[in-house]
């Protein structure tokens, strides 16, 4: 079996795809049979694919080292070439999309290609390109500058994914003390993040201007391959939020208080219990093979799918000194591989990353041979169902990993995904507001974020810590700066797994069957039908987060948490 250190990178050869590309889009405006056009769009996504495959290969190991400078050089080719390579696809998408053969293509291809090729066309134009380039360059340099922490603490020198277990430390004053050197690390970047977040609105804002939109919102969301809701949709969702879910948030907040004793709760006290977080008990090892179990007892498809994770190398999960932050999973086209990416560092995330990251590795594993590159995920909330249900699909096999934390572990892992929904909504409506009013200085942003923080997270108290009373804290997500509107998503999907949750609770079988066939359907269809198809009721439909967290609450309240 192949192992992705093997895995081949060739720098694409530029003028041979363009070529390649403009005889494709000549052959399709001239060609009269159906079933030749259906060939001519098959080869269309195979030059997409190879190209995908290589720049993700660029991707990955510039994450894993961002000080390599063979992959930092090819990460600029790409920035570089991605967006007029992007140009000659659009204009092979509106050849497809005004193709006269559009009803068979359909039939071919499924209407929801042509619902995506339709934002696709309509979020680009030759005349942005220049600002695409200068999008991209934002984000590399704001990755790096996130990346290049260097932070001395307790006699050692860690970047912000090794600063979390001290964020996390029994001791309040080391809590506190590692926020505070956290906050002066952003801090001391201030300046240059706030230059690089004011040029991207700028950037995005005038890309939104010049194909027509009143500002960057509608456009995002196009970017983003919504086709069945808009931003009314969210507003209206986010309005539930403050409605049902936040006052739920304060009652844990203050169950939160009473177990550990703290009358005036502030921000750095993120442990849950007096006796620590749940943790897992072992090392990187420990942990995947304890998963290697659980997916094999989960399922025959887990069990495939999960030693292929691991037989090919595609599991990089330690934290080094230059890898880049966070994590993600992410899909090789020409070798059908799936890659997750992750810092481990000791925390119950570690675990979560197993679950959540390879709930997205399965799902595109399952639809791995989708022919159209476009529908082997679907957009980024159905993305999120896939990851954030099988954290709870998981919960059988907890105690392998906990141990005695299992218990623990149970309801920190629910209440904090509740209690998550607020921040993500938080997240959400501080881009709306940011990109409604481009013109805004980096000094109103700040306040904005404080203003909307009250709202979401009235409770929240950052202490002696100035630096993030004043609205910084955003700083911190990197969503924010890589990809606008895209983390309400997470909190989109939060609701649909919480019905996976009560489903699995109810009927394992039947929720399982739904959840794998749903992960199998890739991005053939559009988040709403998902959800349709898979029975789960739209978190856009007044009402369905009251009816969704009330039997959480339920579960969470026959937990005596004072005795963990």
């Amino acid at each position: 079996m192949q192992k992705f250190k093997d895995y081949q990178y060739q720098r694409p050869d530029v003028d041979k795809i363009k070529h390649e590309l403009v005889s494709i889009k000549e052959q399709l405006t001239k060609e009269k049979e159906v079933v030749n056009v259906i060939e001519l769009v098959k080869k269309y996504f195979l030059i997409q694919d190879e190209l995908d495959t290589q720049g993700q290969l660029v991707s990955i190991r510039t994450s894993l080292d961002t000080t390599d400078e063979f992959y930092d050089q090819e990460q600029s080719f790409f920035d570089e070439v991605s967006p007029v390579l992007q140009g000659l696809f659009t204009d092979i998408n509106k050849v497809i999309y005004q193709s006269e053969f559009k009803p068979q293509l359909i039939e071919t291809f499924g209407a929801h290609y042509f619902d995506q090729l339709k934002v696709s066309i309509e979020s680009f134009s030759d005349e942005i390109i220049p600002l695409m380039i200068e999008e991209n360059k934002l984000a590399s340099k704001q990755q790096k500058l996130v990346a290049s922490a260097q932070i001395e603490f307790e006699g050692g020198v860690y970047n912000l994914s090794q600063m979390a277990p001290f964020t996390q430390s029994l001791s309040r004053e080391t809590r506190k003390q590692a926020q505070l050197v956290i906050s002066n690390f952003f801090e001391s970047i201030e300046s240059d993040i706030d230059d690089i977040y004011d040029n991207m609105v700028k950037v995005r804002h005038e890309m939104a201007q010049k194909l027509g939109y009143k500002n960057y919102v509608e456009l995002g969301y196009q970017r983003l391959g919504r086709t069945d809701y808009n931003a009314s949709d969210v507003k209206a969702y986010r309005k539930q939020i403050k409605r049902d879910v936040v006052p739920v948030v304060e009652e844990l907040v203050k169950r939160k208080a009473k177990r550990l004793g703290i009358n005036d709760l502030k921000s750095y006290d993120t442990i849950s219990f007096l006796s620590g977080n749940p943790t897992p008990k072992g090392d990187k090892d420990f942990l995947v093979n304890h998963a290697k179990t659980m997916y094999k007892e989960l399922s025959k498809e887990t069990d495939e799918f999960f030693n292929f994770m691991v037989d090919s190398e595609l599991l990089e999960l330690d934290s080094k000194k230059g890898k880049a932050g966070g994590g993600y999973c992410t899909f090789i086209p020409s070798y059908k591989a799936p890659f997750i990416f992750a810092n481990f560092n000791g925390t119950s995330h570690d675990v979560d990353v197993l679950t959540h990251e390879a709930g997205h590795a399965f799902q595109v594993y399952q639809a791995r041979d989708f022919i159209n590159p476009m529908q082997r995920f679907p957009g980024y909330e159905a993305c999120e169902i896939h990851s954030m249900s099988m954290e709870f699909f998981a919960w059988p096999w907890m105690e392998l990993f906990f141990k005695e934390d299992k218990e623990k572990y149970y309801f920190s892992h629910l209440s904090g995904a509740i209690s998550f929904l607020p921040y993500g909504a938080l997240v959400d409506e501080f881009q709306h507001e940011v990109y409604e009013n481009p013109q805004m200085t980096k000094e109103e942003r700040k306040a904005t974020w404080a203003r909307l923080e009250k709202v979401y997270l009235p409770s929240k108290d950052y202490g002696e810590d100035a630096f993030m009373k004043k609205g910084t804290y955003w700083y911190r997500q990197g969503h924010i700066f890589g990809s606008p509107f895209y983390y309400i998503d997470y909190t989109l999907a939060q609701v649909c797994a919480f019905q996976y949750w009560i489903r699995d609770h109810r009927n394992h079988e039947e929720a399982w069957k739904s959840y794998v066939d749903l992960c199998k359907l890739g991005g053939a269809y559009g988040f709403v039908e998902l959800m349709r198809r898979s029975n789960l009721n739209s978190p856009f439909v007044d009402g369905t987060i009251k009816q969704t967290i009330e039997p959480l609450k339920a579960f969470l309240d026959t937990i005596d948490d004072t005795k963990l």
